[in-house]
């Protein structure tokens, strides 16, 4: 214990000074990213490694600017957390690991998806008062300055009863916040642009949650479900096996076409005027021009060769991978592999689709993730049974990954998941909207305030 705390005493040492983001020693994060792996070691030596290896599955990224030690945000994949050392390396290790769970107990209760459907209701100030309240009475131990129930209760003069929703919490905060006409709402500061941030502030907490608006929440949910799945190898916390008995009763429906929409969706940078296609939103109207996403969309499709997605099951897939990419400049390219690239070519149509090569040997999945890095894609979709190596030989750098199984598996070989996992079946998304404002998809009524998740 006394080298782990001199460990933390000479990496706080190495920035407690240093003002500008720039001046931080280049050997520093992969040294404070050894640190982290040691409390990762120490969660899993817990009876309660739950959270041990929660955090195993989850990014571990560096950001100086935050205003709080820790915060977590998601991809399309995975979660990640984010550290922010000058306030991290203050705390004991019982304080770092309470803050650690602190961040998977608001991805468990599902914090990410509802602040953002609360967000145009209430202050940020008060969500993040209320969501903190809800994740920290069930954390042992926490920074001084974390906001509990009871300073609340002291500092706004307040009754609020424990183990409530977020909803009942965020809702008695901002009646007295309105009384109080209290404005704390986090503003920025320009001239502390590229500073290392020094100071916990509760208005600006969650604010890198604020990044993830793009992605459905049906990917969010599906995510935190494969995350908690992988994570449940010991003995469980009951007040969190009773949040994962709900969430695991929330079915997703989204399939993989619709996974790669939403891939899509976000890799668009400006659209040019073209007379090839129509408008939108009037398109009768044939003198208005059409638009077309400016930047190359790059999908590269890998076929595994060795496997059992029929010919006919490829073809209506790469038809429908077409659809979705037609509205881009796009580029697709074909990778047939087995344990090695047995052939690569680009597509347009499917008129240039060609005949598999008919091999029956093993399946590797390294050689494509070898290859997509030397291509550079934005998304790599691999159609597979799943049965591959247990850990890839070459990891994937910057692209998205989506996995497509045949029906008849839904588990890939993986230890660790990599990208998103998908059964071969699409459906249609249909054009209208339901406006549901008193009950919930995940079973929360806002007219009863029964909590699901908290």
């Amino acid at each position: 214990m006394d080298k782990f705390y001199s460990n933390r005493d000479y990496l706080y040492n190495l920035i407690c000074n240093i003002n500008n983001i720039d001046d931080i020693p280049r050997e520093f994060e992969k040294d404070f990213l050894k640190f982290i792996d040691k409390i990762t070691l120490s969660l899993l030596q817990n009876k309660n490694n739950f959270y041990g290896h929660f955090l195993i599955q989850m990014k571990r990224k560096i950001k100086y600017d935050m205003a709080s030690p820790t915060s977590v945000d998601i991809d399309f994949s995975k979660y990640i957390i984010y550290f922010n050392p000058i306030l991290f390396l203050n705390l004991t290790l019982e304080q770092m690991q309470g803050t650690i769970k602190h961040e998977i107990h608001h991805i468990i209760y599902l914090h990410l998806i509802r602040k953002k459907e609360l967000i145009n209701k209430y202050s940020t100030l008060a969500l993040n008062m209320a969501m903190d309240i809800v994740v920290n009475q069930y954390i042992d131990y926490l920074p001084p300055y974390a906001i509990t129930l009871e300073t609340v209760n002291l500092k706004y003069n307040l009754s609020l009863e424990p183990y409530q929703s977020m909803e009942y919490y965020v809702q008695k905060i901002q009646e007295e916040l309105n009384l109080m006409d209290v404005n704390e709402e986090a503003e920025e500061d320009d001239s502390k642009k590229n500073e290392l941030e020094k100071e916990y502030d509760i208005s600006k907490t969650h604010d890198i949650w604020n990044s993830n608006v793009e992605i459905d929440e049906n990917i969010i949910k599906d995510v935190t479900r494969k995350s908690i799945e992988f994570s449940q190898k010991g003995d469980i916390p009951i007040y969190v096996e009773n949040a994962l008995k709900n969430l695991k009763n929330t079915k997703s429906e989204i399939s993989w076409n619709l996974v790669l929409k939403r891939i899509m969706g976000t890799i668009q940078c400006g659209k040019n005027k073209t007379i090839m296609r129509r408008n939108r939103r009037q398109p009768d109207r044939v003198d208005l021009r059409g638009e077309l996403s400016k930047k190359i969309a790059k999908v590269l499709v890998a076929i595994d060769i060795s496997g059992s997605i029929s010919d006919d099951e490829y073809n209506l897939a790469v038809k429908e991978i077409i659809n979705i990419v037609k509205n881009y400049n796009y580029e697709i390219i074909i990778l047939e592999c087995d344990t090695e690239i047995r052939r690569e070519y680009k597509i347009s149509n499917l008129k240039d689709i060609r005949k598999r090569l008919n091999t029956r040997g093993g399946t590797k999945f390294s050689p494509i993730f070898k290859r997509a890095n030397e291509i550079n894609p934005n998304v790599v979709i691999y159609f597979t049974d799943g049965k591959g190596e247990e850990t890839l030989a070459v990891k994937p750098k910057g692209y998205k990954v989506l996995w497509v199984l045949n029906e008849k598996n839904d588990v890939i070989s993986f230890k660790e998941p990599i990208g998103i996992i998908k059964k071969l079946k699409y459906i249609e998304e249909k054009e209208e909207y339901v406006d549901i404002l008193d009950v919930r998809s995940d079973g929360w009524s806002m007219n009863n305030q029964q909590p699901i998740y908290d």
